[in-house]
């Protein structure tokens, strides 16, 4: 039989990549989201299929289903939609969390939560081991989600400690692809947008800040075997490729428009300087690593934004 999944934020952009997953593989799909950033469609060549179930609700409020396994990735992931209301931000990562465990415990399911690389904060520690506890600014603007996220990943961990809740736990590190939102303020849309439209690229700072970038499939993949697998995480599911900004703002713009000039502006507060996951537990426990390159996952990604961007969505 059919396993029946709930997918937490399924019309996003990680989301909806998901849901194609697990529809190919024939099983059941309850996708929640309340279109605060995801998009109907995403995931509109399923509507109508007798395996697919769309929800609209708001993860802070309860909601009593029958499901085997619950994948919650459902939280406003880039700082321009995290930032614009930070305390919902903060409220869906813990009541979010808090209601999907819930349901997980009443249901007998097993919970995958969609942490983040953000736990690590502007990180001493270089790259990041999921040992590392992180070095975050409880009070600063970016701590909303933060903060949330760290929250969410120890009620998963009570839960499992006080109800035998069964957990997956793993932290994300960038990911880039189609269905990403061009106003998402992440720095791989905010370029190819910018280049698409003929305009000069922002960098932050000086762009010598670095960040490891993974293409969605390769991410998607991860996120897969972390749930069919034993071990609870937390885990790390990122490229190890290390790229500074400027790297990243020049392979694009060499793409799209070669004579197109970088400027700067200051760097936001709390903005880390370096991201790199370290994915040794991911290859030694799930046999994952990534595939994909930057420059091969650039080239669909692009394509998909000069699509949205001619279709004038």
């Amino acid at each position: 039989m059919a396993r029946r999944n709930l997918i937490t934020g399924g019309a996003g952009f990680l989301g909806s990549h998901l849901v194609d997953r697990l529809m190919e593989a024939d099983e059941e799909v309850i996708c929640l989201d309340n279109y605060y950033t995801g998009r109907k469609e995403n995931i509109r060549q399923w509507l109508g299929h007798p395996n697919f179930e769309l929800i609209r609700h708001d993860v802070t409020d309860p909601i009593r289903l029958e499901v085997d396994r619950i994948w919650h990735l459902a939280c406003p992931a880039s700082p321009v939609h995290y930032q614009f209301n930070p305390i919902k931000t903060a409220k869906t990562s813990f009541l979010g969390t808090y209601n999907m465990l819930g349901l997980a415990r009443r249901v007998g399911a097993r919970l995958l939560l969609a942490s983040t690389s953000e736990v690590y904060g502007d990180p001493e520690v270089h790259p990041q081991p999921e040992s590392y506890r992180g070095c975050v600014n409880t009070i600063g603007i970016r701590s909303c989600y933060d903060e949330g996220k760290r929250i969410a990943e120890t009620l998963c961990f009570d839960y499992q400690r006080m109800h035998s809740t069964e957990i997956r736990v793993m932290r994300i590190f960038n990911t880039y692809g189609p269905r990403m939102l061009p106003d998402d303020g992440r720095v791989v849309s905010n370029f190819i947008v910018q280049a698409l439209q003929g305009h000069p690229l922002t960098l932050y700072g000086d762009g010598s800040q670095t960040r490891s970038f993974c293409y969605v499939d390769d991410l998607i993949e991860g996120m897969i075997r972390l749930m069919n697998g034993d071990h609870t995480g937390p885990i790390n599911i990122g490229n190890p490729g290390e790229f500074t900004i400027r790297q990243l703002a020049e392979r694009v713009r060499d793409r799209i428009q070669p004579d197109l000039a970088l400027t700067t502006q200051p760097l936001p507060q709390d903005d880390p300087l370096q991201r790199q996951p370290v994915i040794d537990l991911a290859r030694d426990v799930l046999g994952w690593e990534p595939k994909v390159s930057l420059e091969e996952g650039l080239e669909p990604t692009i394509a998909y934004f000069r699509e949205r961007l001619q279709a004038g969505r």
